[in-house]
């Protein structure tokens, strides 16, 4: 059979165990609204360790992750390069409990809005830039002085391997007013799920934790200049080690061929 035809034909099968997982642990997930938030935490975070599970069954796309070391043993804000849905399921299970900033209409989605919405986001209006950035200083630091990392996209949305858009000073500005450091996060997730494409790719995706970078004595600007050149250094070294396999791979597939052809 046809490899696109696999391809297509796995991603299906992915597609359908996300679905009837989300259809099952939404509801599910309102049930747990009478106990604690780090209960409440543990139970949602079931589906991201199935989905992450299936994902390797169906699709053979697996993860690796360099820096555990660098996760500090306090709540930090997480700046993480947004690439596809892939890190939304793989960081629940490595800054735990951890809250996110979204966009509001992440919320009006049916059942995947729910169990979202009981884990506490910073839900924010990106069209209003000014207030947004005030609304996620103020419920952020909240979220960390009760123990949960923050989690935040610095680039606002997700974006393509290769390409790059401001970083927003949220962030930043969060690490500066409230006292707790930044920890930066790179991955080549874009390369084996694409933002907007069905089909995943099998292959190994990294993720890299980086260094904390600490925001005392340092204005905005620079920390988040750090963060992003940090980040996007990182970025630029995994997809050029992504795409060098690739190539290593065709080859082989190439050179096998040729083998079978003579023989």
């Amino acid at each position: 059979m046809d490899r696109t035809v696999w391809l297509i034909l796995r991603s299906t099968l992915f597609a359908t165990g996300l679905i009837l997982s989300t259809l099952i642990y939404a509801p599910l997930t309102l049930l747990t609204f009478p106990f604690g938030y780090v209960r409440r935490y543990r139970f949602v975070s079931q589906w991201s360790r199935f989905n992450l599970w299936w994902l390797a069954v169906t699709c053979r796309l697996k993860h690796e992750v360099e820096g555990l070391e660098n996760i500090p043993d306090r709540p930090a804000v997480v700046l993480v390069k947004h690439q596809s849905a892939w890190e939304t399921l793989a960081l629940q299970r490595l800054f735990v409990p951890q809250v996110w900033v979204i966009k509001r209409e992440l919320l009006w989605i049916p059942f995947f809005g729910w169990g979202l919405a009981m884990l506490r986001p910073i839900a924010v209006n990106r069209r209003a830039a000014h207030r947004a950035v005030k609304q996620v200083v103020e419920q952020a630091r909240q979220r960390l002085e009760c123990g949960c990392s923050v989690i935040i996209f610095p680039e606002g949305t997700r974006v393509a391997p290769g390409e790059r858009k401001r970083y927003l000073p949220g962030g930043a500005l969060l690490a500066k007013r409230s006292g707790y450091p930044i920890v930066p996060v790179a991955h080549n997730a874009g390369e084996f799920w694409p933002r907007r494409g069905f089909i995943k790719r099998p292959g190994t995706i990294s993720l890299v934790i980086g260094p904390t970078i600490d925001a005392a004595g340092r204005d905005t600007a620079e920390v988040n200049r750090l963060a992003e050149q940090w980040i996007e250094g990182q970025v630029a070294r995994l997809s050029t080690g992504c795409h060098e396999g690739r190539k290593e791979r065709e080859r082989r597939a190439r050179e096998g061929a040729c083998s079978v052809e003579n023989s």
